[in-house]
């Protein structure tokens, strides 16, 4: 029934281009014994549920390493303890000031400071924005909130039964000492012990062995965390990491994935179970106080929290909308507060059936707020007082111009910014990370704290005055909005922009891209070229099977998006190309004429112009030496360029 109905709403809500998780909520709540009771053994599918969750989190510790939380550490601590602080204090504030009980009030302050760690983590990998600024915030924040589980849970039974509070803080300094103790411990065997016993089972050649292992590593890690209070999801994302570690990552993700799935669609079905329709008809105006709470009280908070850490507006405004919704672990703090007696059952069901429509509207929210500005300019007069220095702040010895502006300084942008070093071009890098800014600028390099969506950020930069723009950010959405601002502010500056799939190139032409080049055509070039390397093929085979593929990709986007240049709009020359060649000191032709060389002779390629000095020279003599320094401009085919280079760098032969 649960894979029926899933399968069903599901596409029904695809057309209507709503999430799949929106659409197993709704499954959940038709299926469920507060809606046509078809399902009734809800103990059952809670149980199923909990695997799901379970699945999912070790699967997101493959993902995430132990290294790469090492990296992140500060943001996770930092990050993670203002917005869970600060949430739990307002809400517990609220509730005091609408007449609960300072117990009742810390309750609630527990239920609102979690976020749900499923929906939310899910969301980012289908976007593809977990390593975007706003991502890195998220599933920080996500992992100190999962660590913070414990101490909720043994403060509620303090909280239902006054006790002195030296004896609490004991007895919680207590708990909380043997939780690390026992992570600790849990990783440090881990690591010795999981490396080995992967290595001595994938020798046996066997899938369904390696598969129990994977599922015994997984269960293992969050039944030791569970058995001293640390909740299952913690103890499973532990072994996730662990097994990241390991030469074994990829394919224990691979073999994982499929379970992942089916169990954690079965835990947004038992999710949307928990809904009744009663207590929203019974008691609309305390469920809808609960649903604000939940979506604009949480998402400011976070909002302001990621501002706190110096993120930008976007990224800020973003990391809010995606914390902003009710928490797997509510649910299980809400039940132990109806054992303890700190809520009612009424009070439950309010609390639940505002939670599960927060669940329901995070989906529909992650997709549409990349497209909504007004949270972004709420928030960016405190994202520029709490930010880095930013790019519109002077400094002495600053040029006028730059003449490249490179926005996004992660690997790809450091790699472009050495190469612009190399040759001598300035540039001004533009990014989001604080920590990697503060980095780059310990180095001595111009990069900046800056939100490049952003027109004013732009103009401070010089965009006007760059010869050239790149774009490699992570955030696809930014991208888009980063050239159209771009083309916006300088029309005639060329914009070049690294994107993921070879579909999104006519948008990002359309916005105003000169030049697209996208993640999977050149990854699928390099693999044909060494596919074809291992088997044995000519080496000049590979280069035009390169060649014609490129050939055919870049003259399909080009005659969709691009106007024709001067020389391609004669049918007869269109397989002529204009290149510029450097001539390097320790070149054959430093020192040689273009006539000794007999260059037109043997390659058949034209020098059109030459620069020298900084000065173009339109009709350079042939018969003149060509000096190291100067650039050649040479008119042919690929071939015959090609050609001439070889002959320009090495000589004849």
């Amino acid at each position: 029934m649960i894979a029926a109905a899933g399968t069903a709403v599901t596409a029904i809500l695809a057309r209507l281009r709503l999430p799949a998780v929106a659409g197993l909520l709704v499954a959940g709540a038709l299926l469920g014994p507060h809606g046509l009771r078809l399902v009734t053994e809800v103990k059952a599918i809670e149980a199923l549920a909990e695997v799901g969750v379970v699945l999912l989190l070790f699967s997101i510790g493959l993902e995430f390493s132990l290294t790469r939380l090492k990296h992140i550490f500060r943001r996770v601590a930092l990050g993670g303890a203002v917005q869970v602080v600060a949430t739990a204090g307002a809400a517990a504030g609220v509730a005091l000031l609408l007449g609960e009980s300072p117990a009742r009030a810390v309750f609630y302050g527990f239920v609102f400071a979690m976020s749900s760690t499923a929906i939310v983590l899910r969301a980012l990998a289908d976007r593809g924005e977990s390593d975007a600024p706003h991502g890195r915030f998220i599933v920080g924040t996500l992992i100190f909130q999962d660590l913070c589980v414990v101490p909720m849970v043994l403060i509620l039974p303090v909280l239902a039964v006054p006790r002195p509070p030296a004896a609490v803080a004991a007895e919680v300094g207590l708990a909380l000492g043997k939780a690390a103790g026992v992570v600790v411990a849990t990783l440090l065997v881990a690591r010795l012990l999981v490396p080995r016993l992967l290595r001595a089972i994938d020798a046996t050649r066997s899938r369904e062995l390696f598969l129990l292992a994977v599922i015994a590593i997984c269960v293992g890690t969050a039944l030791t965390t569970s058995l001293v209070g640390l909740s299952l999801a913690l103890g499973a994302f532990l072994g996730g990491m662990v097994v990241a570690d390991t030469d074994f990552q990829h394919r224990a993700m691979g073999e994982i994935i499929p379970l992942r799935d089916a169990f954690v669609s079965v835990f947004f079905v038992s999710l949307g179970m928990l809904f009744d329709g009663r207590s929203l008809l019974a008691r609309p105006a305390t469920v809808g106080l609960l649903l604000c709470g939940f979506v604009a009280g949480k998402a400011a908070i976070a909002m302001v929290s990621a501002a706190v850490m110096r993120f930008p507006a976007r990224a800020s405004w973003l990391a809010g909308i995606g914390l902003a919704q009710f928490s797997e672990f509510g649910f299980v703090l809400s039940t132990l507060a109806v054992s303890l007696r700190l809520i009612d059952a009424k009070a439950q069901a309010a609390l639940l059936a505002a939670g599960i429509l927060s669940m329901f509207l995070t989906p529909l929210l992650i997709r549409f707020a990349p497209h909504l500005t007004a949270g972004e300019r709420l928030i960016a007069p405190l994202s520029r007082l709490l930010g880095v220095r930013a790019v519109d702040e002077p400094e002495a010895g600053d040029p006028e111009r730059h003449d490249v502006i490179v926005i996004g300084y992660g690997i790809a942008g450091r790699e472009v910014a050495r190469a612009l070093s190399a040759a001598g071009l300035s540039y001004v890098a533009l990014e989001l990370n604080a920590e990697t800014v503060r980095r780059a600028r310990e180095e001595g390099e111009p990069v900046f704290y800056a939100d490049a969506t952003s027109a004013e950020a732009l103009e401070h930069a010089r965009v006007q005055r760059a010869r050239a723009v790149v774009v490699l950010i992570n955030d696809p959405q930014a991208a888009l909005r980063v050239v159209d601002t771009v083309h916006r502010v300088a029309p005639a500056v060329p914009l070049l922009v690294r994107t993921r799939y070879f579909a999104d190139r006519e948008k990002l032409h359309d916005l105003g891209a000169s030049e697209v080049i996208a993640e999977e055509v050149e990854a699928s070039l390099e693999v044909m070229a060494r596919l074809l390397r291992r088997l044995e093929v000519p080496r000049n085979v590979i280069e035009a099977q390169v060649r014609a593929a490129r050939l055919a990709l870049q003259a399909r986007e080009r005659r969709l998006t691009l106007p024709r240049t001067a020389l391609p709009e004669l049918e007869a020359l269109a397989g002529l190309n204009v290149e510029s060649l450097l001539i390097e000191p320790t070149w054959h032709a430093a020192g040689k004429s273009a006539v000794a060389l007999a260059l037109r002779q043997r390659t058949r390629a034209l020098i059109v112009a030459l620069r020298r000095d900084g000065a173009l020279v339109e009709e350079p003599d042939p018969a003149a030496p060509l000096r190291a320094g100067d650039v050649l401009y040479l008119c042919g085919s690929r071939e015959s360029l090609a050609a001439a280079a070889e002959l320009l760098e090495h000589g004849p032969g």
